[in-house]
């Protein structure tokens, strides 16, 4: 079966693929397992490497439709190669999650993932944000899952309702105060 084939009928495997180039990648992508998780929403989670384990890797990726995957969220620090080999090998959509590195803090990283070539996307997020990969995920499985649509719109929500009672709080304290005391004008503000 070639993978074009499998893309388009997989097996019922979990549908995103988290993967990392090192265990010192764990912290920043066990966010984007932990946002996938609030969602109910099944992963699998594997340490692959672009450089030292190069056959894994291309064994990862050339199955991942297959085994039911449909979209891929890797992180990689440093030369950050694995989204860009990953998304070389698949037709799945990738997500890159730049690790902050210690020589440059993840900048090498953001670089490597989102300057790809042209005709190899890889949709590439905030270094260090494994949480809006998970998002990320999630609202590509949702364009084919009103279920899961509906749940993000109310996550989304709930982000409104957290900024406007912070909002409201601080107006109640101090945000209403204009220079001397006075409350302020909203035309002044």
């Amino acid at each position: 079966m070639d993978e074009h084939s499998s893309f388009v009928a997989p097996s019922s495997g979990p549908p995103i693929g988290i993967v990392m180039g090192s265990d010192s990648d764990l912290p920043t992508m066990e966010l984007a397992a932990a946002m996938v998780k609030r969602f109910g929403v099944a992963y699998e989670l594997r340490i692959l490497s672009a450089h030292r384990t190069p056959l894994e890797m291309v064994d990862y990726a050339s199955t991942a439709a297959e085994r039911g995957l449909k979209v891929i969220i890797a992180g990689a620090g440093g030369a950050a190669h694995l989204p860009g080999m990953v998304a070389a090998i698949t037709v799945l959509p990738v997500i890159g999650v730049p690790v902050v590195s210690k020589a440059l803090s993840g900048v090498d990283s953001l670089y490597s993932i989102a300057q790809m070539p042209a005709g190899i996307p890889v949709a590439t997020v905030a270094i260090g944000n494994g949480a809006n990969g998970g998002l990320l995920a999630l609202q590509i499985l949702a364009t084919g899952d009103s279920h899961l649509a509906t749940k993000l719109y109310h996550y989304r929500e709930s982000l409104r309702a957290m900024v406007r009672e912070k909002n409201a709080r601080l107006q109640g304290t101090q945000g209403l105060q204009g220079h001397g005391g006075e409350p302020a004008h909203p035309h002044h503000v």
